[in-house]
Formats: structure tokens, C-alpha cells, sequence
């Protein structure tokens, strides 16, 4: 019985399979002649092309003037200027050394391998390390430190180096366009560009003055202190020491005002290390007070302009040339000054109006100079020629 059963069974699949391969499932042949008939309208008129047109540049760059002096700038410059790592030593909870490291930026400035840059660069650096354009790195020797100018010399021996041009930083004018190159955030070689924003005196970083700081909105970062400003012959018109940054940050960034130590102060220092090994700066021997229209109005002075000798170093050059402080105590504000002294109005010619000015002409003479002092006592103009000393820590 069971075997009745199942050939009955294999009858029945095999005839299924047989109607089912000639005759087909009702509706699947009529589905696939449907599908057949639909294919070709999906395509119809679309033609694959296998290639595919590109729109391209001539194979030889062009560049504008502005963009061709760039390049030319960064490329004639670039190797002067290099990366300066300071590594310090700081203690934790337990008196453990732990060396910690600063980065910052310099150039060259002669061929023996002299590199100017920040005192703050450098400052409590028990080792330096220069690297150069080429990756070279060298280790640096501290040659001299000028920490009033946040200024420093280092020396490396290395062949082959190309030292950076200096300009001349007196008669920059705002608008003209800079260059910053450096090494901000140790991103070497890095370019900035923008103008002369302004020309103004701030505290740098030690609270030091920087007399006619040049401002500039070209981007300076952390790392490119330091670094060169370059006019736009590539020529280094200042030293890149600082920006202005929003208190509310937390990391300190360009805020688009930056501020560089004008090169000619510098230079000074540099005349003074090639003529005496160290850094002898003149002075009148003096500390005074900057005038303007209101203080004289109130002093009752003969002119409103100039600086107001609040007095004479003992035994220094004003003192010397007959130049006369102040001996009335009065008040401005809550600070202590003396009224009486000589108000001076022109060195050599040139009208003085602040102290600034006095550092200006300063910075263009050297220690044994002799400048003409225009000077009024009283209502009466006088003159005295005045040899300048070398300035020490009591003078201004």
C-alpha cells in the first residue's frame, strides 16, 4: 500500500514537472514578454559615452604682480629666518626636573651666525636649539640680552647661512604693506601678509615700553615671536614680539593687532655689541614729563608742546650742560611731579613732544654723542650742547 503510494506521488511530480517546463506558470511568460517589451523604453535615446571632458588650466601658472612679489619675498627671505626651541626646567610637587620647552621664531643677520630675536624667546632657556629653513638643526649660544628692549643675540656655527636685509624703520608710514614670516604654533616657514596699521608705543611683554612699536594687522600667533616684519622689498623693518587678544580666550591667537619692535632699535643694540661687546645707550641724564596743551595751559608754561625736566641726574650730561629739574612738588592725579624745571622743545632741530621722541633720538646716537638741547626757562629760549652719557638705571 505504501509503495502504491508513493510511485502514485513520483507520477505526479514528474508530470508537474513536465507541464510546467513546456506549458509554463499562467501569467509568468506574459510578465516576462512584458518586461521584455518595457527594457528598450527605458533606454531609449540615452547614449553612454565613456570618456568625460575636462575644462583645464594652461599647463604654465600665471601670476598677478602682487602675487609674483610674494613669492618672491618668501623665497629671497625665507632662509634667514629660523625656529628657535628654548628648554627650561620647571619642579613638581616633588622636586622632580621637568623640562618644559618653548618655541619661537629669529633671523640671521650676518654670516658668522649672529640671530636676533625676543629676549622672552629665550628667557630662562638652559639649552637652545636653532633649526634652520634647510631642517639643519644647531645648538645656540646666548651672545647678548637687552631685556628693556625685549631683545636677544644668539650665535650658532653653521656653514653657508643667509643672513635677512634691515632696513631703515624711521619713516614708515601707516599703510604700507608687511610681511610676517615665522613659526607660529611650530608651523615653520609660515607667511603672513597685511599693512601698517599703526605706530604707537605699549608695554611688551616683560612690562617693558617699546618705544614706536610698529602695529600691524598681519596674522602674528604664538611662535612668531621673534620672527621678521619685512616691507615690501623683503627688507626687515621690525621684530615681531607680540599681539592683543580677547581676555575671554583662553588660548592666545591673533586678534588681528600685532605689534613688532622697530628695527632700528635693534640696530643700535647690535652697533653697540660691535663696538664695545656690550650694550652702552645714551642719555640726556634726565626724567621728565610729557607736555601737551592742557598741562601747559595749567602750569602756565611759555609753549604747549615738550618735555618738562622733572630733574637732572647728579653729575649726569643735562646736569653737566647746565640743564635745570624741577623744585615745586606738585600733584597730577595721584603721582608726585616738579614744576619749574627746563622744558625742552627741540633736540638737534628736530621739535620733541614726548618722551617718545626723546627715545627716537636716542636710539640714532651713540654713548659720547653731543646734541644740541633747545630748552625754555621761564618764557626765555635757551640752548646747550649736552654730551650724552651712558644710561644707567636712574636715568630716563
Amino acid at each position: 500500500m505504501n509503495i502504491r503510494r508513493l510511485a502514485i506521488l513520483v507520477v505526479l511530480i514528474v508530470a508537474g514537472f513536465w507541464y510546467v517546463t513546456t506549458f509554463g506558470i499562467p501569467g509568468v511568460q506574459e510578465l516576462s514578454r512584458l518586461a521584455h517589451r518595457e527594457l528598450p523604453l527605458l533606454t531609449h535615446n540615452v547614449k553612454l559615452n565613456p570618456s568625460v571632458e575636462l575644462t583645464e588650466a594652461d599647463a604654465q601658472n600665471s601670476y598677478d604682480n602682487v602675487e609674483q612679489n610674494n613669492i618672491s619675498v618668501y623665497r629671497r627671505v625665507l632662509p634667514a629666518v629660523v625656529n628657535i626651541t628654548s628648554t627650561a626646567v620647571a619642579y613638581d610637587w616633588f622636586w622632580g626636573a621637568v623640562p618644559q620647552q618653548g618655541q619661537g621664531s629669529g633671523f640671521i643677520v650676518d654670516s658668522h651666525g649672529h640671530i636676533l630675536t625676543n629676549y622672552h624667546v629665550i628667557e630662562g632657556g638652559r639649552q637652545i636649539e636653532v633649526t634652520l629653513a634647510n631642517k639643519h638643526k644647531y645648538k645656540a649660544q646666548v651672545v647678548l640680552t637687552d631685556r628693556p628692549h625685549d631683545l636677544a643675540l644668539l650665535q650658532i656655527d653653521a656653514p653657508d647661512l643667509t643672513p635677512a636685509v634691515l632696513s631703515n624703520s624711521q619713516n614708515l608710514q601707516v599703510g604700507q604693506k608687511v610681511y610676517a614670516i615665522g613659526n607660529p604654533f611650530g608651523l615653520s616657514g609660515t607667511m603672513t601678509t597685511g599693512i601698517i596699521s599703526a605706530l604707537r608705543s605699549v608695554r611688551g611683554p616683560e612690562g617693558n615700553l617699546i618705544e614706536n612699536a610698529i602695529q600691524t594687522d598681519a596674522a602674528i600667533n604664538p611662535g612668531n615671536s621673534g620672527g621678521p616684519l619685512l616691507n615690501s622689498h623683503g627688507e626687515v623693518i621690525g621684530i615681531n614680539s607680540l599681539i592683543a587678544t580677547n581676555p575671554n580666550e583662553q588660548i592666545e591667537q591673533s586678534a588681528g593687532i600685532g605689534f613688532a619692535i622697530p628695527i632700528n632699535t635693534a640696530k643700535a643694540v647690535l652697533e653697540d655689541f660691535a663696538h664695545y661687546g656690550r650694550i652702552r645707550r645714551p642719555s640726556l641724564g634726565i626724567t621728565s614729563l610729557p607736555i601737551g596743551p592742557d598741562l601747559a595751559q595749567q602750569m602756565g608754561l611759555a609753549a604747549d608742546y615738550g618735555v618738562l625736566i622733572q630733574r637732572v641726574i647728579p653729575g649726569g650730561a643735562a646736569e653737566r650742560a647746565g640743564l635745570h629739574g624741577g623744585r615745586q612738588q606738585a600733584y597730577l592725579g595721584n603721582t608726585p611731579i616738579f614744576l619749574g624745571g627746563d622744558l625742552i622743545i627741540a633736540i638737534d632741530d628736530r621739535e620733541v613732544t614726548s618722551g617718545q621722541d626723546v627715545s627716537q633720538i636716542m636710539d640714532e646716537h651713540k654713548t659720547g654723542d653731543t646734541v644740541t638741547v633747545t630748552f625754555l626757562r621761564g618764557k626765555q629760549k635757551m640752548s646747550a650742547k649736552v654730551t650724552l652719557e651712558e644710561a644707567g638705571t636712574r636715568a630716563a
